[in-house]
């Protein structure tokens, strides 16, 4: 019988301390992926380079700044979907646009405040309806200053993983999501480095260099220990959508390779959740985005 008592106390116990470990207390919560997937935190980095040059970079169908605002505007549509369904009372939401560097254009700066918003329980219909109106319409005169003054000194996402990332994008006991408006090549001449056999940066120039131009490159890359610098770690709170995946032409492979530097660099730094998305039609990447953001995992 004490044998038996025993052994009912012993399980007890074991019991209760999973459930404690589940609900997360101080040193539970850095194993926590997302500690409530109802709170979101959802952020939009844009590359702003010469890949939504219109001259430099044509497309009949549709150009790609022009997708880029329809991305965008998925994206609000995604984000306003989650708040509908949230009684007011529980809304603790946020949403925000990022560039780096920040572009010259002084006035571009409160227009991005204007896209910074934040969902409260004293949110009305009104800051909802305002978020829809400036989502989009704001974004068009980021993309038309940014192509007027056509300097495009590109889009340094390396340093923006390296130092900013975490205090922009990632908010305690939030579902985080960052969206990355990119063609996929990574370049920065004030973050442009090397160390051993990995790059802080990604062209069509380095990926002929390394003469990833065949089905076996995933091979290569895997033996020659190629691929992205880690820029960070433990950004396994950290969902990444990458949009707009652009290749050059005349090498078959890469955009696979593209895409393979970036799943790799991904996974270094602990994200285990991230989409890599082509350049597409709005239209046909709509659906995904809307998804993304609606599905709890």
């Amino acid at each position: 019988m004490k044998k038996i008592l025993y052994l009912f106390i012993v399980l007890f116990l074991f019991s209760c301390g999973k459930e404690k470990k589940i609900e997360g207390g101080k040193d539970d919560k850095e194993d926590s992926i997302i500690v409530n997937p109802n709170d979101l935190n959802v952020s939009i980095l844009i590359d702003l380079s010469d890949r939504i040059d219109p001259v430099t970079n044509p497309n009949p169908t549709m150009e790609y700044y022009q997708r880029d605002l329809e991305y965008i505007k998925a994206i609000n549509k995604g984000f306003l979907s989650h708040i509908e369904k949230k009684k007011v009372i529980r809304l603790n939401d946020q949403m925000q646009v990022f560039f780096n560097p920040e572009p010259s254009d002084p006035k571009i700066n409160d227009v991005t405040k204007q896209l910074k918003v934040a969902f409260d329980k004293h949110t009305s219909e009104d800051n909802m309806d305002m978020m829809a109106k400036n989502y989009s319409t704001l974004p068009v005169s980021i993309y038309e200053s940014a192509i007027k003054d056509g300097s495009y000194v590109g889009s340094d996402i390396w340093e923006f993983f390296k130092n900013k990332v975490k205090d922009y994008c990632i908010k305690e006991d939030h579902r985080n999501i960052l969206f990355i408006l990119t063609d996929g090549y990574m370049y920065h001449e004030d973050s442009k480095f090397s160390e051993k056999t990995k790059t802080s940066y990604l062209t069509s120039k380095l990926i002929q260099s390394l003469k990833l131009n065949n089905s076996d490159f995933k091979e290569q890359i895997q033996k020659g220990n190629l691929g992205f610098v880690k820029a960070n770690d433990n950004l396994k709170n950290l969902e990444v959508i990458v949009l707009g995946i652009n290749p050059e032409k005349g090498n078959p492979f890469e955009e696979a390779v593209i895409k393979e530097f970036w799943e790799n660099w991904f996974k270094d730094m602990g994200i285990t959740r991230y989409q890599i998305k082509s350049a597409d039609l709005p239209s046909n990447l709509e659906p995904i985005i809307i998804k993304a953001i609606t599905n709890k995992n």
